[in-house]
């Protein structure tokens, strides 16, 4: 993870994720996102949209998956992740470079809509059960004595 380049973006699904899955089975959804940026005018006193970034983003493993049944075109999301150089030769065979997006964490963006999450069976709460003899996690009230 050292020297990788980690973005945050904000903007709208361009289309529905395409969801497929690489031959170890294993799942990959592959979307562009929009990005516009805007200003204020002054002079015109009005919002004014600048030129709109399209960023090719990838997600594998589960996520894949919940992005695909969550995910539609015209969905506003904010996306985190690495990015990615790639080299690839076009049609005509000139060498080519993509810079894509490999999402990490993603979500709807609550700025202009609601959301109802609905968590998956697998991966993390974030919270694990304690063993039953473990001091340290015994619950006390706010007068306990420090233990050491």
């Amino acid at each position: 993870m050292a020297n990788e380049t980690i973005i945050t973006v904000v903007g709208n699904a361009v289309a529905d994720p395409e969801l497929r899955y690489a031959q170890n089975g294993k799942p990959v959804a592959n979307f562009t996102i929009a990005s516009t940026p805007r200003a204020f005018d002054r002079q015109s006193n009005e919002w004014k949209d600048g030129d709109a970034l399209f960023l090719r983003c990838s997600v594998w493993g589960d996520p894949a998956e919940h992005v695909g049944q969550s995910i539609t075109k015209g969905t506003r999301v904010i996306a985190q992740g690495r990015l990615k150089q790639r080299a690839y030769q076009d049609r005509e065979g000139q060498n080519r470079t993509a810079i894509e997006l490999e999402v990490d964490e993603i979500g709807p963006s609550l700025r202009y809509a609601t959301a109802q999450v609905t968590r998956s069976g697998g991966g993390g709460s974030g919270q694990r059960q304690a063993p039953a003899d473990e001091p340290w996690i015994t619950p006390g009230s706010s007068d306990s004595e420090t233990p050491f």
